[in-house]
């Protein structure tokens, strides 16, 4: 009971403090991804020509479904990063479990995703007349995503610790991994030497699942859901194991 009133404060305080000062609090938790998607929309379909794939009504909506798990999980893990410096006083002087601080980041994430992904709902509905009974399976894509986003989240909070470069090696990772999602195009346009990076990458089961839920109201795949639970669940496990291993050394770095 301890824990979970712990992490419901560090929740409420990463959130507030995200906000704290802002004129419009809350709310940039959608003005950021609207203007990352107005910014996409606008070179790749108004510079480069780019239209949206066969079966698809509107680019614009392709790429937000598309983005969605994304921003959940490069947002979650890069702030997953430095975040047990930012707690190093209550690490280091209390019986503190360390280990729910990324798990606080990714509740705190999922928050400002919930946001998003209401406003997607509504721009289908009314856009593309589009708003799908199957969209109770989309907690269970958050929550893949999720455990993916932690597990990664814990091997880079406690690398960080000791090699304070994590962050900056992060950022050249995430953004290789970017560009190796289907995001902007279709599966069909990567190169057919790529196809076989493109499987081995957790977050194209998430975004082939967001889209067929929100752009065409049709049920995932259950080998998507298969893959991306067991990406999960996989690096959630590993995660887990490689930050209790990590965390017996904290106290004297940090």
């Amino acid at each position: 009971m301890e824990r979970r009133s712990l992490l419901f404060q560090l929740v409420r305080r990463d959130f507030e403090q995200r906000f704290v000062g802002s004129a419009v609090g809350w709310i940039w938790g959608l003005i950021h991804p609207l203007v990352l998607l107005l910014s996409w929309v606008f070179v790749f379909q108004v510079c480069l020509g780019m239209v949206a794939p066969p079966g698809e009504d509107k680019y614009s909506l392709f790429i937000f479904a598309g983005m969605l798990p994304w921003l959940l999980f490069s947002e979650t893990v890069q702030r997953c990063a430095p975040c047990l410096l930012d707690q190093a006083n209550l690490i280091t002087k209390t019986v503190f479990p360390a280990e729910i601080v990324p798990v606080s980041v990714f509740l705190s994430t999922l928050i400002s995703h919930l946001l998003a992904v209401a406003l997607m709902v509504t721009a289908a509905g009314l856009w593309i007349n589009q708003i799908s009974i199957f969209l109770v399976m989309l907690p269970i894509f958050m929550l893949t995503v999720g455990l993916l986003a932690i597990g990664v989240g814990w091997i880079v909070a406690s690398l960080h610790v000791f090699l304070r470069d994590t962050a900056q090696i992060l950022n050249v990772i995430l953004t290789f991994w970017f560009w190796g999602t289907p995001i902007f195009i279709a599966e069909e346009k990567f190169p057919p030497w790529a196809g076989f990076l493109l499987h081995l990458n957790p977050l194209y089961y998430a975004v082939r699942s967001y889209r067929a839920i929100l752009l065409h109201s049709t049920m995932p795949s259950f080998e998507d859901l298969a893959i991306s639970a067991a990406w999960g669940i996989g690096v959630f496990v590993v995660g887990g194991l490689f930050f209790r291993y990590m965390k017996r050394g904290f106290a004297d770095v940090l």
